[in-house]
């Protein structure tokens, strides 16, 4: 078995003595790639080798295409992660320890002396170093950096400086994710969990409960469906009364705690118990507003029927000042329940008919969570797939209805449509659950899908009826926020801020909550005109895959102003305001332009004291001239022109790869952030996405485990056979799983593989055969597919023909006696260096001295295809696919009798190729008068071989089967265990009818 540990060892020690990958600006076009620098709170796992090996596989890749690639890295260490993790180690807690030894691959003892961020970073950038190198990545080493390096603050500082001038920086008051433990805002990566989930604004429509005088805020995400409300929900268990600002609100206990962190005057009342309100009736605001002035209309009709007179136990009020329309309501239901036999009952029943649309019961539902929003539900069973489920689940359950005596009201709830789609008939709701075939509230996820479905269909493509007022006609998608404003303004309705999922938790261990934070700095990313440029550009770049620039476009329109500063952690301060930290995903937008200057600094020819704003402006933006910026910074002219060449050189950054969870958050930052501080030329130019690793079919975490780290798998694994399956598992953002019994299978083929190079490469080649010019013919095939493939990013595909499906062509070549393997090694080991670099080299090198990594990528010959030479090797494999076949129903079979087609076949065919249409065909041929005879099987032959010629598939000219089968019959017995004989006689003469021309007659005995 071949070492390949000692293999890749010798190469990587040999392209860092030459300095292979060490990039300068010369005359060939560049391309400069990168990948978001890890974060060292750990050791780089297998998650981090997708990203890295994608990256560095095109890097490789372009390079042995003729460009000159810049491909650099450096690591991110700001922020709270390493804080908290140094705090954890230091006071011992045992979770942390487990999950450092056990996953991480941290000795114990070295483990316990990482009490400080300065350890943890010295340490782990060590480790990351040295897993980086052994698995062999052609990355600039020479531009290396931390994000707390004096020089990296400095180039920070300037960029926030740059985006405050502009504006793009304010101080202002918004939700954010907090820790309230660390007293801090939390961005991704200080999280254990949660690092997706954003913060969503839902609208609280405040039903009321008049006779208590208590708010019950109803939150929701579609606010355009409040005039269709039947009922509220609330789960039968403890709620809290607490006053907020200068209403009662009736919310969850969770509730109560979120509030606690908003701009709120919250005060809590007491603990009640909500099954003492099941059973009661809210009033629904919306539709008191609505329909307020025809229910005073209808009263003051009542009271001109002199029921002022005969009721004596009431004061009559008509106009009653606005904020007082909740109690209007009570008095005019109480006045009509006196007045039935005093009044019209028409009239009456047109009172009591607008209160029942106004007044909704509140009904128990176990599915409220209420650790979501205020944990109070309105209820929408038109267009609520959820509600509509929940109300028959309810009137079907004859226990509940009974114990809290609501059999009546529950009956007599029905869907309120409120919305149309096209053309559509019957209950949006109802129709999509009998789409999905859902039975009960127990079908969870056939729900979600059909929540998500409908709500999907009518926020692009429903229309407002009649039941909603003044918003009939309009489109739910305009309308949306138009209401939630005016209930704000109204008073009605408020803002409840909460997690688009959770549970989102802080390292330190602590549940995170939304907080309304004051004096904060702010990216103004809410900014109309900066959001328009971005996504102006976004039409204009490229995105791999295509699909995920509507998953850019609607993450960019719906991005939100982001604290950008905390008070604890490591980074840079904000230069104007020293009390506050940039926070780690704020400083980590435009570090790729810094790669530039790395170099420089690491060679030391750049200090902290000589980064001033006039450099930073004249090398990234061509602000001033040279000589002003040596002045001010101490520096050469010459040393300042040179970097500024190279940065002009090599910018714009020409593909960002990354994983699909910055999509979200970190590719947003680094185009907002290139748009807002750089001139067009040096925006990003593409963006390619990728997904995730889990191991064993199980998510893998950094700080729970399983894990398997990038130093063990190369370990285990070697390089290789690591790049390899890792390129191979998934592509574009499918999500990989490494399967340990995989990558072993993997690792046998690459030695098969090594194994059958190094055998034939330094053979002379022979007479060049039928057999040599098919895989010569394949092998054009397979660079084809694997540049088309690379070209798109694709590299499953790439890894899947340049090895695997080569692989299977090699095999069948050497069983089918190939001797001149040798004609296709050199550009072979070409295709496959950038998936297998270090086997690649070692091959290469056994014939040539140069470096492989840096040879010219094998390009598509289309003068080498031979389509014969194909067909006649396809003929075989059929042939004896087929022999084999038809053996199994044979018992003890020893002959396989073969006939080809009969030549009246193989002269229809060459007919069929020269003849534009069946006509001219059938016109040629009926000239025979043989094929006269039996012109009708003719004819449907001919009829077949135009399908065939039509799409592609017809030889112009037809194989020489008889010769093809006497030249390989030995082969061909070898592989099918028979004799193989063409003896016409042998073979009944119905079988013979069913030859075609590649498909003979098979008889076996």
């Amino acid at each position: 078995m071949v070492n390949f540990k000692e293999i890749e060892q010798k190469w990587q020690r040999a392209w860092e003595e030459s300095g292979l990958f060490e990039a300068e600006p010369d005359e060939r076009e560049k391309f400069f790639i990168t990948v978001p620098y890890p974060y060292l709170n750990g050791n780089l796992h297998v998650g981090h080798c997708r990203t890295f090996t994608i990256g560095d596989a095109f890097a490789r890749y372009m390079r042995m295409k003729g460009y000159n690639v810049l491909f650099p890295l450096g690591f991110h260490v700001t922020g709270t992660p390493i804080i908290g993790l140094a705090e954890l180690i230091r006071n011992r807690d045992e979770r942390t320890i487990e999950v450092y030894t056990k996953f991480h691959d941290v000795p114990r003892d070295i483990l316990l002396t990482l009490t400080t961020p300065e350890k943890i970073v010295e340490y782990f950038s060590k480790e990351a170093l040295k897993a980086l190198k052994s698995i062999g990545y052609s990355i600039d080493w020479r531009r290396v950096f931390t994000t707390t390096d004096a020089e990296y603050q400095k180039f920070i500082e300037w960029q926030y400086r740059r985006l405050r001038d502009k504006g793009l920086i304010v101080k202002g008051t918004h939700p954010v994710r907090f820790c309230p433990n660390c007293n801090n805002p939390v961005e991704d990566h200080d999280l254990l969990s949660g690092e997706e989930a954003t913060i969503v604004d839902y609208t609280v429509i405040k039903f009321y409960l008049s006779d208590e005088k208590i708010v019950f805020p109803c939150a929701t995400l579609r606010p355009e469906t409040v005039f269709g409300v039947t009922n509220i929900w609330i789960k039968p268990t403890k709620y809290v009364l607490a006053k907020v600002n200068d209403e009662v609100w009736f919310v969850s206990k969770e509730a109560y705690e979120k509030l606690t962190y908003t701009e709120k005057k919250v005060e809590f009342l007491k603990e009640v118990d909500a099954r003492d309100y099941i059973g009661k009736f809210v009033i629904n605001p919306v539709l008191l507003e609505e329909y307020y002035s025809e229910l005073l209309r209808l009263f003051n009709e009542l009271v001109k029927h002199g029921i002022g007179d005969k009721i004596d136990s009431d004061k009559l009020i008509i106009l009653y000042p606005y904020e007082s329309k909740f109690e209007m309501l009570e008095f005019i239901e109480r006045v009509v329940k006196k007045a039935k036999g005093f009044a019209p009952e028409d009239l009456i029943e047109k009172i009591i008919e607008l209160i029942r649309k106004i007044k909704v019961p509140i009904l128990p539902a176990e599915f409220v969570d209420t650790d979501n929003a205020t944990g109070v539900v309105m209820s929408v069973p038109a267009h609520a797939p959820f509600d509509y489920v929940a109300i028959e689940d309810l009137k079907r359950s004859f226990e509940i209805l009974k114990e809290y005596n609501i059999e009546e009201i529950v009956n007599a709830i029905e869907p309120i449509v409120l919305i149309r789609v096209n053309d559509e008939h019957g209950i949006p709701a109802e129709n999509i659950i009998k789409e999905l075939n859902i039975k009960s509230q127990k079908d969870y996820e056939l729900l979600e899908k059909a929540t998500k479905t409908l709500y999907k269909r009518e926020y692009h493509l429903g229309i407002l009826l009649e039941t909603t007022g003044k918003y009939m006609g309009m489109k739910v998608s305009e309308v949306k926020d138009l209401i939630h404003n005016e209930l704000v303004s109204k008073g009605i309705g408020d803002v409840f801020y909460e997690f688009s999922e959770k549970p989102v938790v802080c390292r330190c261990g602590t549940k995170c909550v939304v907080k309304v934070v004051r004096d904060q700095w702010f990216l103004n990313y809410s900014n109309p005109e900066w959001k328009k440029r971005v996504l102006d550009w976004l039409e204009k770049m490229e995105v791999i895959p295509d699909y995920y620039k509507e998953e850019f476009r609607n993450k960019i329109e719906w991005l939100k102003d982001k604290a950008c500063a905390r008070r604890r952690g490591l980074g840079t301060r904000i230069p104007w305001d020293k009390e506050w930290l940039i926070e780690s995903l704020s400083d980590s937008t435009i570090y790729m332009a810094y790669y530039i200057l790395a170099k420089f600094i690491n060679e030391g020819k750049l200090k902290a004291e000589n980064l001033n704003d006039e450099f930073f402006d004249y090398v990234f933006l061509e602000i001033g001239n040279a000589n002003d910026v040596a002045k001010s910074s101490n520096l050469d002219v010459e040393l300042i022109e040179q970097i500024r060449k190279e940065f002009e050189y090599w910018y714009p950054v020409d593909l960002r790869s990354s994983g699909k969870d910055l999509v979200a958050n970190h590719l947003l930052f680094y185009l907002f952030h290139h748009i807002a501080i750089f001139p067009e030329r040096y925006w990003p130019r593409a963006i390619a996405v990728n997904g995730y690793v889990s191991l064993e079919g199980k998510k893998m975490s950094k700080s729970k485990g399983p894990l398997l780290t990038m130093k063990k798998a190369v370990s285990q694994y070697g390089a290789d056979v690591t790049r390899l399956y890792i390129l191979h598992a998934a592509e574009y953002d499918n999500d990989a799983d490494w399967r340990s019994k995989e990558v072993e299978g993997l690792a046998d083929n690459l030695q098969r593989f090594y194994r059958i190079v190094a055998e034939n490469y330094l053979k002379e080649p022979e007479e060049i055969t039928t057999l040599d010019r098919w895989l010569i013919s394949k092998f054009q095939r397979v660079v084809k597919e694997t540049r088309e493939a690379m070209d798109k990013l694709q590299t499953r595909r790439a890894v899947n023909a340049a090895f695997f499906e080569m692989m299977s062509y090699v095999r069948w070549y050497l069983r089918r006696g190939g001797r001149n393997l040798c004609l296709i090694l050199d550009d072979w080991l070409k295709l496959l260096a950038p998936f297998a670099p270090h086997i690649c080299e070692e091959l290469w090198h056994l014939k040539h001295d140069s470096f492989i990594s840096v040879e010219r990528y094998p390009e598509f010959d289309e003068s080498k295809i031979d389509v014969e030479a194909e067909a006649v090797e396809e003929y075989l494999k059929n042939l004896i696919k087929d022999i084999n076949e038809i053996k199994k129903f044979v018992e003890k079979p020893s002959i396989a009798y073969i006939y080809p087609a009969d030549e009246w076949k193989l002269k229809a065919i060459e007919i069929v190729a020269k003849s534009k249409n069946i006509g001219e065909a059938m016109k040629e041929l009926m000239k025979d008068e043989k094929l006269r005879s039996i012109a009708k099987e003719v004819s449907s032959f001919v009829k077949r071989v135009f399908r065939e010629k039509k799409e592609g598939l017809l030889l112009e000219k037809p194989l020489n089967e008889i010769k093809i089968i006497e030249e390989n019959s030995k082969f061909i017995e070898s592989e099918t265990g028979l004799k193989v004989l063409i003896d016409p006689n042998a073979i009944p003469e119905e079988k013979k009818k069913t030859a075609m021309p590649g498909k003979p007659a098979i008889y076996i005995v």
